[in-house]
């Protein structure tokens, strides 16, 4: 039955994408189409702004820095093309001929951020892309964890002694490690489905941020390209292609903390079809701020190979690989630190910890087919260790060895993805569209959970199994110029999914499995109220991620619950250097889950229903000074009782910003805040989970050829709690078990040192 209802969406997409193809074309009429790169490291800059002087056109190059203008008569045109943090090119004396397009390639220079040169305009293809480029270049990152920082709401919390994927919160979600957030890194997905500790689990410590070129952040499941985990949004990374300077640094800092980083060109940098490769190495220790040692290590390696051949097409080859091993305090219950028993950085059980690696090999391919339409091909494989100890409730279940519990898995991933652009005309209309499919095969081996003690003795296998997970999708996506105020996004997706589980702890064999599927259509109206000022309007239908375990061993409504999302908003600029962005959005979930880690299920928690508000603003104060502010407020709720609605650690009040000064040359320095309120920690809403404010800043030199400087986190060094559970447990010397807060201490105020020779 389902077959017969989804399949003609997915014919339809087909066909409405090649329709458009074939009505877009102008007969005895000419073009000028171009590629938009990065003059430094010939990546590709979507969303550049190409004017058509003397003419009332103008575009935006997509995904792939590709830019095209139609039905031009025959003649000579002038071309302006600007983005953010780039110097302007003005191209003239471009000669169009009949029947004929001329072909541009244009390399744009970096320069300092300029927010008068924002464009705001409903013909940008991602007009939030401004707020996202606009931090990445004017913000410091000292490290993995603020790459994710950059999306305005999200925050984040370690608990595990700094090996552990961290805890994510965003838009009304505590998303565990991963579950509604889409994370991907140069096209390759980040987060592991059914995996031994939660479903949707997001390491990101193997990705070094001194070679991050760009972050592309979404809210919501507005993107087509969008499937599994982006319930409220998604996050995509993308690697340079090419180092523009060698460099090497050298990081010390409080607790014993220790960084050193190294990329280098391993061919000469040539002209803008020349190929290039590089390795780049990362390596830390540290032991942390608890009483007892995190002996935290971790090593990171990538190796990248790039090539444009002749302007026509580019490959790109990855090779990176990760690892870190930790020993971890774990969360503690307040009594015992109210009581004497232990203080705020002292443990219950200092045996946890864990160890994890991973592999990562990706073939990208772009190929330009014609001057309007091209080609992106991807294959990706990983292969993934984890293995991790914790206790939550250290002696309810076992008071004579502990309630300790060790999850473990040997994880293979494999993927491809391709995917058609296409910039024409419909009906005389301008039109960029894209056609896409994706496979995603993840085979995990002996995914385990067991009873252990002191990391040494395994007490008893609770849970020890094979999953196997496949993810089929197709999706169709157009974006149409229905006016010169007025862009129409539409967009559709299917999903197929097949899940399987062997159960090793069965005696006989039985291998279980479903498959099952679920069409998700998208619309955006964006629309331009004058120069600088822009409404948009969306809504989509997602899913909500799940875990092949639950659907196979128990009984769920649907395995691929829906999810229903809207926005409202505005993006618009006040005089020529602050520039805004509100909205208020609605996410309506047919079904949650709620990990149980030392149990090691995942148990349906009913339909929910999130809104929140949301504004951000950048200022440019002056040349290279800085201000943003991001607040946030989240009004989340059950719908499955009345009496106990509330959704556990969902944030309702939060709020970043800060100021920065960083000249391309000479003294640079920012202080940046973080406010998360107070929030619920259970559903009854008799536990609270406390917020916290805090202040860290950056101060450095940057030579020509070095960097020198000095960060400090946690200024006013306040008493935090980094990540908090409300949980029932017992202590040794309790008779009964007590439900109360527990929680990680955050870090107390500490400096860091930093070294960067540039060669």
């Amino acid at each position: 039955m389902k077959k017969t209802i989804y399949l003609p969406y997915s014919f339809l997409v087909f066909f409405a994408f090649v329709s458009f193809s074939l009505l877009g074309n102008n007969l005895h009429k000419g073009s000028i189409s171009g590629i938009v790169r990065d003059a430094t490291t010939q990546l590709e800059l979507g969303g550049a702004t190409v004017e058509l002087l003397d003419q009332d056109k103008t575009a935006y190059t997509n995904e792939l820095g590709v830019f095209s203008f139609m039905g031009l008569p025959a003649g000579q045109y002038s071309v302006r093309v600007s983005y953010l943090a780039y110097a302007s090119v003005t191209l003239e004396n471009i000669t169009v001929s009949d029947d004929s397009t001329q072909p541009l390639r244009i390399n744009l220079q970096p320069e300092n951020v300029n927010l008068p040169d924002v464009v705001i305009s409903a013909k940008a293809i991602d007009p939030f892309a401004t707020i996202s480029q606009v931090d990445l270049k004017t913000r410091p990152v000292n490290n993995g964890q603020e790459l994710l920082r950059m999306m305005p709401g999200l925050f984040i919390a370690q608990h595990a002694g700094g090996g552990k994927a961290e805890q994510i919160f965003l838009r009304g979600f505590d998303i565990d490690h991963g579950t509604d957030l889409a994370i991907q890194v140069d096209g390759m997905p980040v987060n592991m489905v059914s995996h031994a500790h939660g479903q949707g689990y997001a390491d990101l410590h193997f990705v070094i941020p001194e070679i991050i070129q760009s972050i592309d952040l979404r809210k919501g499941p507005y993107a087509a390209r969008d499937g599994n985990f982006a319930t409220a949004g998604a996050v995509e990374m993308t690697t340079t292609n090419r180092l523009a300077r060698n460099f090497a640094k050298a990081e010390a800092g409080s607790f014993d903390t220790y960084r050193l980083v190294s990329g280098l060109n391993l061919l000469p940098l040539g002209g803008e079809n020349s190929a290039s490769a590089y390795i780049a190495s990362e390596g830390i220790f540290t032991d942390g701020y608890f009483e007892s040692p995190q002996n935290f290590y971790r090593i990171n390696t990538l190796a990248k190979y790039y090539n444009p051949f002749d302007g026509r097409q580019k490959l790109t080859a990855t090779f990176s690989a990760f690892s870190s091993r930790w020993d971890a305090s774990g969360q503690i219950p307040q009594r015992a630190v109210d009581q004497g028993l232990i203080s705020r950085f002292g443990a219950i059980d200092d045996t946890e910890g864990g160890q994890t690696s991973r592999i990562n090999a990706n073939i990208q391919h772009q190929y330009i087919l014609n001057p309007s339409t091209q080609l992106e091909t991807q294959f990706f494989y990983s292969k993934y260790d984890f293995e991790l100890y914790s206790n939550f409730t250290f002696f309810e279940r076992d008071p004579v060895n502990g309630d300790q519990i060790r999850q473990k898995e040997d994880r293979h991933l494999f993927g491809y993805r391709s995917r058609l652009l296409k910039q024409t005309e419909f009906l005389g209309l301008p039109l960029n569209a894209q056609l896409g499919w994706q496979l995603r095969f993840d085979r995990s081996n002996d995914n385990e959970l067991s009873y252990t003690r002191n990391r040494t003795t395994t007490l008893e296998k609770v849970q020890l199994g094979d999953v196997t997970e496949l993810n089929a999708a197709v999706y169709g996506e157009a974006n149409l110029q229905l006016l010169p105020a007025l862009r129409l996004q539409a967009g559709l997706r299917y999903d197929r999914f097949r899940f399987q589980y062997l159960d090793q702890l069965k005696p006989a064999y039985e291998q279980l499995s479903t498959t099952d599927g679920i069409l998700s259509p998208k619309l955006s109206l964006f629309y331009q109220v004058s120069n600088g000022w822009q409404l948009y309007a969306r809504a989509a239908r997602g899913f909500h991620s799940n875990d092949t375990r639950l659907i196979l061993e128990q009984e769920v409504k649907s395995s691929l619950p829906a999810g229903v999302s809207y926005d409202l908003g505005a993006l618009f600029r006040t005089g020529r250097s602050l520039v805004w962005q509100i909205n208020a959005w609605q996410l309506d979930l047919e079904q949650e889950f709620v990990y149980v880690g030392d149990e090691g299920v995942v148990e349906p928690s009913g339909a929910t229903i999130r809104r929140g508000l949301e504004g951000m603003a950048r200022w440019q104060i002056g040349q290279a000074f800085f201000a943003d502010a991001n607040v946030t407020y989240t009004h989340a709720r059950s719908k499955t009782t009345e009496a106990a609605d509330r959704i556990p650690l969902a944030p309702i009040w939060t709020s970043t910003g800060g100021l920065s000064y960083s000249p391309a040359e000479g003294w640079q320095a920012s202080l940046r805040y973080r406010l998360l309120g107070d929030r619920p920690a259970d559903e009854a809403n008799n536990l609270t989970a406390s917020g916290y404010f805090l202040l860290d800043a950056n101060l450095g030199y940057q030579g020509r050829n070095y960097f020198v400087g000095l960060s400090a986190e946690n200024l006013l060094n306040d008493e935090w709690n980094e990540a908090q559970f409300a949980t029932e447990t017992r202590l040794f010397s309790e008779t009964e078990a007590v439900e109360e807060i527990h929680f990680t201490p955050g870090a107390p105020f500490s400096l860091r040192g930093k070294v960067v020779l540039y060669f």
